[in-house]
């Protein structure tokens, strides 16, 4: 039985995302430095932004490769472990205090769960298949437990777009839908900064988000229009606005990784955060993998996006290489065990359609 008609049409050349992603991920640990050059400014925090997610895509490239439901389950495992650990303190993942954070709590379960549903589709029985759909309820119970409703939404989410990926031929489209969402959360979120939307919407969202998170994303836009280019330098964003200077739970940030590229780094900073994501849509479409395996892991990462453009979820290092091993989880080429089991996925769809 050919492998192959579980995937898309995507050519099977695999030089191309591999390549895109070193030139993404280079240009956004060169940027940061040229932002900062010649001022007094600290991109230690995006070049280990960037360390973790290359790093967390080769680990999960090797793994998955090799065992891809045994890859899968400790990753999600070890998401889990590591949110609720992170209320007392793991290093690089401590949840600040400000008022509606999306963090850890949020980011952490999502990821797992989407972890989770890939090794669900490689697994070779169905009683390995419904344990590790069991564990992604579990995350969103763990986003729960946490407090973050955010987090339980987007972990249903996730497993709810991993089954209904089974209907899918084609992951063009799904992939399109989702980088769709991506796009909305984006735009919504400037809308909201730059004061633009109608005053009733303006004054629900303010509800949601808090009046101190939309008055951070209003002092990054402030800055960002008076450093279009190179910004302010990375790691400034808390000495140079008035809100965060007052605000100790601020943490020095504004709470928006698009609003902070945009501040600290100006438009080009803001255009590699957004090529990273479409550099990940892009090794999706190009993966290998079984189609419900890439738009599973697609869901899970847009869910990230979404929570990174209204919170600070990608200041966490646990965040951006869990994001990137499963990134790299998705796109691996299963070989020898590996191979059979991701052969299980693919007729598992054959069946289902």
């Amino acid at each position: 039985m050919s492998t192959t008609t579980g995937r898309s049409a995507a050519p099977e050349r695999r030089a191309g995302p591999d390549l895109v992603g070193v030139v993404v991920l280079g240009a956004c640990a060169g940027w940061s430095l040229i932002a900062a050059a010649g001022r007094e400014a600290r991109p230690e925090g995006v070049l280990l932004a960037v360390l973790a997610v290359a790093a967390g895509y080769a680990l999960g490239r090797i793994s998955g490769s090799l065992v891809p439901v045994a890859a899968a389950a400790c990753a999600a495992t070890a998401g889990l472990v590591l949110a609720y650990a992170s209320r007392d303190g793991v290093p690089g993942a401590t949840v600040d205090p400000l008022p509606g954070h999306i963090g850890v709590s949020a980011a952490l379960p999502a990821l797992a769960a989407g972890a989770a549903c890939c090794g669900a589709w490689a697994a070779r029985t169905a009683l390995v298949r419904l344990a590790l759909r069991l564990l992604a309820v579990g995350c969103a119970g763990m986003a729960l437990a946490l407090g973050s409703a955010a987090g339980c939404a987007a972990a249903l989410g996730v497993l709810l777009c991993s089954l209904a990926a089974a209907r899918m031929r084609h992951r063009t489209v799904g992939l399109a839908g989702l980088a769709a969402v991506a796009a909305l959360v984006a735009v919504g979120s400037v809308a909201v900064a730059e004061d633009v939307l109608p005053d009733g919407l303006t004054v629900s969202l303010e509800g949601q988000l808090t009046t101190e998170r939309v008055l951070l994303w209003r002092d990054a836009v402030d800055l960002a229009e008076d450093h279009p280019l190179r910004g302010t330098g990375p790691d400034r964003f808390g000495g140079l606005s008035p809100v965060a200077r007052q605000s100790p739970g601020a943490a020095g940030k504004p709470h928006s990784a698009l609003l902070q590229q945009a501040s600290e780094q100006g438009a080009v900073g803001a255009g590699l955060l957004g090529s990273t994501y479409g550099w990940i849509l892009y090794a999706l479409w190009r993966s290998p993998r079984a189609t419900p395996v890439a738009l599973t892991a697609g869901a899970a990462l847009t869910a990230l996006a979404a929570f990174a453009c209204v919170g600070n979820a990608l200041s966490f290092t646990p965040v951006t290489m869990g994001a990137g091993l499963l990134a790299g989880l998705a796109t691996a080429r299963p070989t020898g065990e590996g191979q059979q089991e991701a052969d299980r996925g693919v007729d598992v769809v054959r069946v289902s359609g």
